[in-house]
């Protein structure tokens, strides 16, 4: 068994790649381990991401059993799943390196323990859903409408020392607030049942946290085969102020039902007249349409023992208690 190191030496504030060599090095030395180190060609391009991809699904295409530890931030984790994804030969893992590091926040107090590769090398690996949009693949939240013009803008103000991870995304949702329009009008449909109107926002999650720690469905869990969307109507500044808070502390039971309600469709389509962003991980596109469905079980992902990708989830009100417990290995 191969194991690959995928360093982006641009994520975070300095370059951590002599910090990821000797993690290899270590594994190697203590345990026998075929190890190596790969670096991506960091954040900022349609084309450094597309590279991202490519590297990690040559690895996974060789067939030979892998385990890929991906130190970078959520853009560098979406890179590598997009690449790996569907290969039974393939898991992979996060050493966080990013400012927001979201996806590990989904494990709970496990988090901390991915910054250790001597966590990671022998624990097990299990299956996560994903979300095809428009046949990009998303393991987290894909986000249309306002919350994916915030994290378009983010990089903006992610290189300033007082805004880092929480900060920059707070900055961003100030300004789109203040300069730009809340909503725009969408033609959605939900398992082929079509509204249209003014939206804020249509996002559907498979994990729990985006945006440096905003959690808008606290009871999405990443391996269930239920993809749960959320859908926002257009609201005027001073209403979306007032409700920003509760909905990013996934407090959205307690909102207006005519202004905020949560779906758990198969599928969605947004067609729009007017070109929108959608926000994949952190990867931003522009488009008029998007249709986004359920993936089921594409992705072997492996972490510390015992550990959970649904350790912060809720139980579904009204539907019997689930314990997040262990994933289940592959």
């Amino acid at each position: 068994m191969r194991h690959v190191f995928l360093v982006n030496p641009a994520a975070g504030r300095q370059d951590q790649t002599a910090r990821f060599a000797a993690m290899a090095e270590t594994l190697h030395r203590r345990h026998g381990l075929n190890c190596a180190l790969l670096r991506t060609d960091g954040p900022g391009s349609a084309e450094a991401a597309a590279a991202g991809i490519a590297a990690a699904r040559r690895l996974a295409e060789t067939g030979e059993p892998l385990r890929l530890y991906v130190c970078g931030g959520d853009g560098t984790v979406h890179e590598a799943a997009c690449g790996i994804a569907g290969f039974s030969n393939a898991s992979m893992t996060c050493i966080p390196a990013g400012t927001g590091n979201d996806l590990l926040r989904n494990f709970g107090a496990d988090a901390a323990r991915f910054q250790d590769a001597e966590n990671l090398w022998d624990g097990p690996a299990f299956p996560l859903d994903l979300i095809d949009c428009n046949g990009r693949l998303c393991l987290t939240i894909a986000c249309n409408g306002i919350d994916a013009r915030v994290a378009d803008s983010v990089r903006r103000f992610s290189h300033l020392p007082l805004l880092q991870g929480r900060g920059s995304y707070l900055a961003s949702v100030a300004v789109n607030f203040l300069f730009r329009g809340i909503g725009q009008h969408w033609r959605v449909s939900l398992d082929g049942a079509e509204e249209e109107g003014d939206f804020a926002l249509v996002s559907m999650c498979n994990g729990r946290y985006y945006g440096g720690g905003s959690c808008p469905v606290p009871e999405a869990r990443m391996d269930d085969g239920v993809l749960h969307t959320v859908l926002v109507r257009a609201v005027g500044r001073v209403t979306f102020a007032r409700l920003f808070g509760a909905y990013s502390a996934g407090q959205y039971r307690r909102l207006p039902a005519g202004l905020i309600r949560v779906e758990t469709p198969r599928e969605v389509r947004i067609q729009a007249d007017t070109p929108f962003i959608t926000c994949l991980d952190g990867e931003c596109f522009s488009s008029r349409k998007v249709t986004m469905r359920l993936s089921e079980k594409r992705l072997n992902f492996f972490g510390p023992k015992g550990c959970s990708p649904n350790a912060t989830a809720v139980p579904v009100p009204g539907s019997p208690r689930r314990h997040a417990g262990r994933a289940n290995p592959v």
